[in-house]
């Protein structure tokens, strides 16, 4: 889909309004719950720009990858620590790292209209049914190994952050 047309162009304006106010709150966030929040409101704006290229299959990983599992897992970490370790701290390189992301934006936007950008429409996509296939013939034990392993983590996580009475109160039963 190309971005002709006043649909397609407001709605990629209005995504990358959100998706970068999100982002900026992920940083700006003193509480990580918010920070994580915003993150998640961001992960749902690059998904929508792949909608925006007919990615729907990209998308919809991106939300059941970005928003469903790592986030979450993000939020179990959260949650799981000790309440005085949530809030972000007041740092002096806040300044530093303002002035470092305008002039990073500023190099970006000078790229961006510098470039001669050329279209070709020579790439064929495969289809969502042959995606599918792939995914689970060649890519199913990959798959398999990387859910056990975020299980893994998880349950670890779940372990370093337990008190020694609640050790001590699953060793008695």
């Amino acid at each position: 889909m190309a971005l002709e047309g006043f649909g397609p162009a407001f709605a990629f304006w209005l995504l990358s309004a959100i998706t970068l106010i999100s982002a900026g709150g992920v940083m700006m966030a003193r509480n990580l719950l918010h920070a994580v929040l915003f993150l998640i409101v961001t992960f749902i704006g690059v998904a929508g720009f792949f909608i925006l290229l007919s990615a729907e299959f990209i998308a919809m990983a991106q939300v059941v990858i970005y928003v469903g599992a790592v986030a979450v897992l993000i939020l179990f970490a959260i949650l799981l620590t000790p309440r005085s370790a949530r809030d972000n701290s007041e740092t002096v390189w806040g300044a530093p790292a303002a002035l470092l992301s305008i002039a990073l934006a500023a190099v970006l936007i000078f790229v961006i209209h510098d470039t001669a950008w050329s279209e070709t429409n020579s790439f064929q996509a495969p289809s969502v049914e042959d995606l599918g296939r792939a995914l689970l013939s060649t890519w199913v034990l990959p798959f398999q190994l990387a859910s056990v392993l975020l299980t893994a983590a998880l349950i670890g996580a779940i372990m370093l952050v337990r008190s020694p009475e609640e050790e001590a109160e699953d060793a008695l039963s």
